[in-house]
C-alpha cells in the first residue's frame, strides 16, 4: 500500500467527532491572543457538514466568539476547495469587504467510505486546518485560475443524502448496489481511472497557465505544492511537467489524502522544515470533486 500511495498512516474521526470540531481546535490554536474584531469573514471548506442546514460556518462563528459583523459561509468543495477559498478571501479583502479572513478546512471522508472498499479506504484521512489571511498578506497571492467540468461529476460522488436521492433508511451493508446497478449509493464512489486521467489531462495545462498569468517561466518557480492525492498520481504529474524532485512537495505520508486540508498541511510541513525562503515563488494547485480544479501563485515572505 505504501509503495502505491505514499501513505504510512492516517487519522480517523471518532464516532462523535465532526469536521467542525477539528476546525474549531485548529482555529483556537491559530487565533490565541489575536484581535477577533478584525476578522470580517469566516470561510469553511467542507463536504462533511454538521447538518444539512444551517451551515457549519455559522456554528463555528458562534463557537469561536467572532463578531456578528463577520460574514460566514461554507464552501462545498473538496480537493480544489483551498484554492477557491483563497481566491474568495483575496477578492473580499482587495474589494474592501474585510481586513482579515479566517479560512478553515475540514473533512471526515472516512465516514463516507464502505469498510470493504480497500482501494479508497487506504487513501483518505480526517483532518482540519486554519489559515488567517490579512489584506497585506493577500497581496502575496496572484494569478488565480479556477475551472469546472461538471461532465465528470459522477466520477467521484456520494449519491445519497441530498434532495435528489434522500437517505430514508439505514445504509445497505453491501459494497455493491443491492439493486445490481453498480456501486452502493450510500457510500463514496470514486472511479479511480477516470479521476487519474482527468488529473493528467487538466493539471499540466493549469500549471503552465498559472505560471504564464503570473509572468514566470516554469523553471523560475521555486516550489510546487499540489493537492496531495497519492504519490502515484503526483509522480506522474511531476514527470509530465518535468519538475525536479527538489521543487516538488510531498506531504501525505503521515496523514493521507485529507481532501480540502492537503495543501495547507503541505504548506505547514514546509514551514516547519524551513523549506521556504523569503521571496520564494510557490505554485499551488488543487483538483478533484466536481470535477473542479484551480491554481494560484504564492510569494513567500
Amino acid at each position: 500500500i505504501y509503495k502505491k500511495t505514499g501513505i504510512k498512516s492516517r487519522y480517523v474521526a471518532q464516532g462523535d467527532e465532526c469536521a467542525s470540531d477539528f476546525a474549531f481546535k485548529a482555529a483556537q490554536s491559530l487565533l490565541a491572543d489575536r484581535d477577533l474584531s478584525r476578522i470580517g469573514f469566516l470561510l469553511f471548506c467542507t463536504e462533511s457538514p454538521d447538518y444539512v442546514l444551517p451551515p457549519s460556518s455559522c456554528i463555528l462563528q458562534e463557537r469561536l466568539g467572532l463578531p456578528m459583523s463577520c460574514g460566514a459561509f461554507d464552501i462545498n468543495l473538496a480537493c480544489s476547495a483551498y484554492i477557491y477559498a483563497l481566491a474568495t478571501a483575496h477578492a473580499y479583502m482587495q474589494g474592501g469587504l474585510a481586513e482579515e479572513v479566517l479560512l478553515l478546512t475540514g473533512d471526515t471522508y472516512t465516514r463516507y467510505i464502505h469498510p470493504d472498499d480497500k482501494s479508497t479506504r487506504t487513501i483518505f484521512g480526517d483532518a482540519a486546518t486554519a489559515t488567517l489571511l490579512s489584506k497585506n498578506s493577500s497581496k502575496r497571492l496572484d494569478a488565480f485560475i479556477l475551472c469546472t467540468d461538471g461532465r465528470g461529476a459522477k466520477g467521484l460522488i456520494l449519491e445519497k443524502g441530498g434532495c435528489r436521492r434522500p437517505r430514508m433508511e439505514a445504509p445497505a451493508s453491501s459494497l455493491e448496489d443491492p439493486s445490481g446497478e453498480g456501486h452502493n449509493p450510500d457510500y463514496l464512489y470514486m472511479n479511480g481511472p477516470d479521476i487519474f486521467n482527468f488529473t493528467l489531462r487538466v493539471v499540466p495545462d493549469l500549471v503552465h497557465d498559472v505560471a504564464a498569468k503570473a509572468g514566470h517561466a516554469l523553471d523560475e518557480i521555486d516550489h510546487f505544492v499540489f493537492h496531495q492525492a497519492n504519490v502515484f498520481m503526483l509522480e506522474h504529474l511531476r514527470k509530465k511537467l518535468k519538475i525536479s524532485e527538489e521543487k516538488f512537495v510531498y506531504a501525505m505520508e503521515a496523514v493521507g489524502n485529507t481532501v480540502s486540508s492537503t495543501i495547507p498541511i503541505a504548506l505547514e510541513s514546509c514551514m516547519k522544515e524551513g523549506r521556504f525562503k523569503p521571496g520564494d515563488k510557490i505554485l499551488l494547485a488543487g483538483f478533484g470533486v466536481g470535477l473542479s480544479w484551480g491554481g494560484c501563485m504564492l510569494y513567500w515572505n
